[in-house]
C-alpha cells in the first residue's frame, strides 16, 4: 500500500525541510562571519640595476655625450653598474632608437660586461666602447639608446 501525502503532511514536510535550510545558513553564516589575524612578513625578489657616474653610486648616468669620431675610430665611456635588487643578475647590454636608422649598422657599441653575474648590492665598472666604421658616409650626428639590464640567473 503506498503512503499518501495529506495536505497536512505536505505542509509539514515544507516546514520540516525549511527549518533545516534556515537552521544550515545560520550556522554557515555564523563560519563565515568569524575571522583571524594572521602576520606575514618575507621578502619580495626585485631585480633592478643602476648606472653610475662614480663608484659610490650617488650620480646617476642619464646621458653619454661621446664627441666627435672619426671614421674607423673608436670611443670608451667607464661607469659604475650596480644591482639595486636583493637577486643575483647576469648583466647585458642592447641599443635602441637609433637615428637615424642607418646608424646602427654603420657603428657597433660594445662593452666587457655582457653576461656577468652581478651579486645584490654589488657594484662593477664597466666599459662601454663605440665604434664607427670606417666607411661610414651620411651619418654626421647621431642619438641612440643604450639598455642595460640586470636578468634573474
Amino acid at each position: 500500500m503506498a503512503a499518501q501525502f495529506t495536505p497536512k503532511v505536505f505542509a509539514a514536510v515544507v516546514l520540516a525541510i525549511a527549518g533545516l535550510l534556515a537552521a544550515t545558513v545560520i550556522t554557515t553564516f555564523g563560519i563565515i562571519s568569524s575571522s583571524r589575524t594572521v602576520q606575514n612578513y618575507g621578502t619580495v625578489k626585485t631585480i633592478n640595476v643602476g648606472v653610475y657616474w662614480d663608484s659610490g653610486c650617488t650620480n646617476a648616468t642619464t646621458t653619454i655625450n661621446w664627441g666627435m669620431l672619426s671614421p674607423g675610430g673608436s670611443s670608451n665611456c667607464t661607469f659604475y653598474v650596480r644591482n639595486d635588487g636583493n637577486y643575483v643578475v647576469r648583466l647585458s647590454m642592447t641599443t635602441q632608437n637609433w637615428n637615424p636608422t642607418n646608424a646602427s649598422s654603420l657603428m657597433t657599441l660594445a662593452w666587457n660586461r655582457e653576461g656577468q653575474a652581478l651579486a645584490a648590492a654589488s657594484t662593477v665598472s664597466a666599459t662601454l666602447t663605440l665604434a664607427v666604421n670606417a666607411n661610414i658616409t651620411g651619418v654626421t650626428n647621431f642619438t641612440f639608446d643604450t639598455v642595460i639590464a640586470g636578468t634573474e640567473q
